[in-house]
C-alpha cells in the first residue's frame, strides 16, 4: 500500500487526541461490554452481508467496534471508497475499503539499514498468524491485512483485525528493544501521563512489592507453598489492573504469571521461588526504565476473550474454598489476598462483562484505598487509618452498577446485605461471593 494513502488527516487526527487527555485508566480495555444497541448493529452487519449488501455491512460492524467512550473508530467516506482508522495502544491501524476489497496496515517500526535477524524474527512469526502478514515497504515494517469484499463478513473482519491491532500493538515494543537496529515509528498519538502520577505508580509499585516479598519471607515455603503461589500472583494481577504497565515492563509482569502456569511438571516451591526472583529483579527499577512505560491510549479489541461466566465463577469459588484453612491458621493476610486473587485471576485472565469489571474495580478501589487516595481520586469507601468500611457509600456504588447495567442484564442482582464488615477477610470473600453468584442473562 502506498504510504500516502494511509497518511490521510493524520497529523489532524493526532493533534486533536494528545489535546483531549483521559481520565485515568485501570485494567486492560475489554470489548465485552457491548450494548443492547451495539449488538443489534452487528446483527445488521450479519443480514446485511447475506443481502450482498456489502458497504452497508462494514459500515454495520464498523459502528459496533466504535466505544463512544474510546473514541476508538473512525470512518470517512471519500469519492468511490471509505477510508478507517482504529487505535490499538501504540499503534493505529489504518485502512480502505471499496466495492472490491479492504485493506488495512499498521507500521511496527523503522529499519534504516537492513538486518537479516529481523527479517529472520519477522518470518518466523508469520508462521503463527491466520489472518495478517508482516512485510517490508521502503524502510518500514508493516503488518498487512486484506480481503476481498465478497468474503468480508463479520466474523472475518472482526478477528482479521484483532490479530492485526493486538499482534502489532505488542510486538512495536519487543522488535525495538530487541533489536537496536530498528526505531520506534508512528507513536505521535499515545499520550503521557502527568510525572505525578508516574511517581505517584512507582512508589506503591515498589511498596506492593516490598511488602509482598516480606509476607512470604515469614512463610514456610514448603508447608504453604500453594498459598505463597495465590499472593504472588495477586501482586502480579494487581500490579497489571492498578499500575497499567505498557511494552517491556507488561511483557515481563506476563512471564511471571507463565512461570506459575506453565506445564513443565516442577514444583510449585521451584516456581514460586523463580516469581519472587523476577519481582526481586522488578523491584530493582529505577524510574528511567519505569516511567517510559507508563502512558495513555485507546484501544478497539481486548487481547483476552469472553468466557461463559461460569468459568469466572468457578476460579472465584474456587480461591475462597481455600481461605478457610489460613484462616483458621492465623494468616489473615494470606486469607485476604487469595479471595483477591480469586476476582483478579478473571480480571486479567477474562474480557469479563463490564457490570463485572465495575464490581472489581470496586472492590480494588475498597482494599487500596490509600493507592487512589494518592491518585486524587478520594472516593472514601475506606478508611485506611481507622480501617473501617464506609458501608453506605459502598451500597451504593454496588446499585449503582446494577442499575446502569439493568437493561442488558435484567436479573442482575447483589445482596450488599450480605457483606461482612468486620475485617478485610470477611469482607473479600463476602464480596467475591457475592460477585460468584451474579446472574449475567442477557435480554
Amino acid at each position: 500500500m502506498l504510504e500516502k494513502l494511509f497518511s490521510w488527516s493524520k497529523k489532524k487526527e493526532e493533534e486533536g487526541i494528545a489535546q483531549d487527555e483521559p481520565a485515568i485508566r485501570f485494567g486492560r480495555y475489554s470489548d465485552n461490554n457491548k450494548s443492547v444497541a451495539k449488538v443489534d448493529r452487528w446483527n445488521e452487519a450479519e443480514s446485511l452481508f447475506k443481502e450482498k449488501k456489502y458497504t452497508e455491512s462494514i459500515l454495520a460492524f464498523f459502528d459496533y467496534l466504535r466505544d463512544e467512550d474510546e473514541d476508538n473508530v473512525k470512518v470517512v467516506p471519500e469519492g468511490p471508497q471509505h477510508k478507517f482508522l482504529l487505535y490499538q495502544g501504540s499503534k493505529i491501524i489504518r485502512g480502505y475499503f471499496n466495492s472490491e476489497k479492504m485493506e488495512a496496515e499498521v507500521m511496527l517500526a523503522q529499519m534504516p539499514q537492513p538486518s537479516v535477524p529481523v527479517m529472520r524474527r519477522l518470518l518466523e512469526m508469520n508462521f503463527n498468524l491466520y489472518y495478517t502478514r508482516y512485510a517490508l515497504y521502503q524502510d518500514k515494517i508493516y503488518m498487512f491485512f486484506d480481503s476481498d469484499i465478497e468474503t468480508a463478513n463479520p466474523s472475518k473482519l472482526y478477528y482479521g483485525l484483532k490479530e492485526l491491532a493486538t499482534k502489532a500493538d505488542k510486538q512495536d515494543d519487543l522488535l525495538v528493544q530487541d533489536f537496536t537496529t530498528l526505531v520506534p515509528i508512528d507513536t505521535a498519538h499515545v499520550i503521557a501521563i502527568p510525572e505525578e502520577e508516574k511517581e505517584t505508580k512507582f512508589r506503591f509499585f515498589k511498596k506492593w512489592i516490598a511488602e509482598t516479598l516480606e509476607l512470604v519471607s515469614t512463610i514456610d515455603s514448603d508447608k504453604y507453598s500453594g498459598g505463597i503461589a495465590y499472593i504472588l500472583l495477586a501482586l502480579a494481577y494487581r500490579i497489571d489492573y492498578l499500575i497499567l504497565p505498557e511494552g517491556r515492563l507488561l511483557t515481563e509482569l506476563e512471564k511471571i504469571v507463565e512461570v506459575y502456569f506453565r506445564k513443565d511438571n516442577r514444583p510449585v516451591t521451584e516456581k514460586n521461588q523463580e516469581m519472587i526472583d523476577c519481582f526481586q529483579k522488578l523491584a530493582a527499577k529505577e524510574p528511567v526504565t519505569f516511567f517510559p512505560y507508563l502512558f495513555r491510549s485507546k484501544f478497539t479489541f481486548s487481547i483476552v476473550t469472553p468466557q461463559n461466566y461460569k468459568t469466572a465463577a468457578d476460579a472465584i469459588y474456587n480461591a475462597n474454598q481455600n481461605i478457610a484453612w489460613y484462616k483458621e491458621h492465623k494468616m489473615p493476610k494470606v486469607a485476604a489476598q487469595i479471595s483477591e486473587y480469586g476476582f483478579s485471576y478473571c480480571q486479567y485472565s477474562y474480557s469479563l462483562p463490564r457490570p463485572v469489571s465495575d464490581l472489581f474495580h470496586l472492590f480494588m478501589m475498597i482494599n487500596y484505598a490509600d493507592y487512589f487516595k494518592a491518585l486524587g481520586l478520594k472516593e472514601g469507601y475506606y478508611d485506611t487509618e481507622k480501617g473501617v468500611y464506609n458501608q453506605e457509600k459502598i451500597a451504593a456504588a454496588v446499585a449503582s452498577i446494577v442499575e446502569k447495567w439493568k437493561e442488558k442484564y435484567p436479573e442482575l442482582k447483589f445482596d450488599t446485605a450480605k457483606l461482612k464488615y468486620d475485617n478485610p477477610v470477611a469482607f473479600n470473600q463476602t464480596f467475591t461471593t457475592e460477585v460468584e453468584y451474579l446472574n449475567l442473562e442477557t435480554r
